[in-house]
């Protein structure tokens, strides 16, 4: 198989996909006749064939894919005038510290914010696929400890924590907040921006849930990042 019909095969699958890519998965469409190395030559050149046009090719925490760039939304919105589902600025806050902060226990986030965190909003972001728990705390009634997920990222349109905007006077970035509850539209149901490489590691994850508590200041940077792994 030549180059260009190499890149044809590339294209068609990452369109008709219903979610982000990895590297691993792309390398099965040649039966791994295709090394990685080759095939992010192949992405780059099919982003720069799309650069320009109504959608492109991103990567993401969890793949790549194709997804309509952010100028396009006001026409496509009128194809389905539903919007997505609206979250709390609580909600939002306890997202943001998480992102921020992770691991983080919900005893950790009430002494940031100040007020009780209750157990509908972490459930909300749990179910949102923003964030998890990954392992319990070794202290008195070992409390979850709570990270975010790919999801979240790819929600973002980030591949790794480190992507995360700076905080602003110690307080979660206001865009950030915004672009969780009003994310663009993509090419297709549940299509997301694929990453390049595949992911091993724990993903940043957002919660999302109701709640109207006066926010407290957020500090620190996150203890662990997420992106995409690399595969040779």
């Amino acid at each position: 198989m030549n180059t260009s019909e190499a890149k044809r095969v590339l294209e068609t699958a990452l369109i008709c996909a219903d979610r982000p890519l990895p590297l691993r998965e792309m390398r099965v469409l040649f039966d791994d006749q295709v090394g990685a190395d080759t095939l992010r030559t192949l992405l780059d050149e099919l982003a720069s064939d799309w650069r320009g046009r109504g959608v492109e090719l991103v990567a993401l925490a969890s793949g790549w894919r194709f997804q309509s760039r952010p100028e396009m939304r006001d026409y496509l919105d009128r194809l389905n005038p539903e919007k997505p589902p609206k979250y709390s600025r609580a909600a939002l806050e306890t997202l943001a510290i998480v992102a921020y902060r992770q691991p983080v226990t919900r005893g950790d986030i009430e002494d940031i914010r100040g007020v009780t965190v209750s157990s509908q909003i972490v459930k909300q972001l749990e179910d949102r696929g923003w964030v998890e728990v990954i392992g319990y705390r070794e202290a008195p009634g070992r409390p979850a400890l709570y990270a975010t997920t790919r999801q979240f990222l790819d929600d973002l349109g980030l591949k790794s924590l480190d992507q995360l905007p700076p905080l602003d006077g110690g307080e979660a970035p206001t865009a950030m907040l915004e672009a969780l509850e009003d994310q663009p539209s993509l090419l297709g149901d549940g299509q997301a921006r694929l990453p390049l490489d595949d992911a091993d590691a724990v993903a940043a994850a957002t919660p999302e849930t109701p709640g109207a508590d006066a926010p407290a200041p957020i500090t620190g940077r996150p203890q662990g990042e997420s992106g995409p792994d690399t595969q040779s």
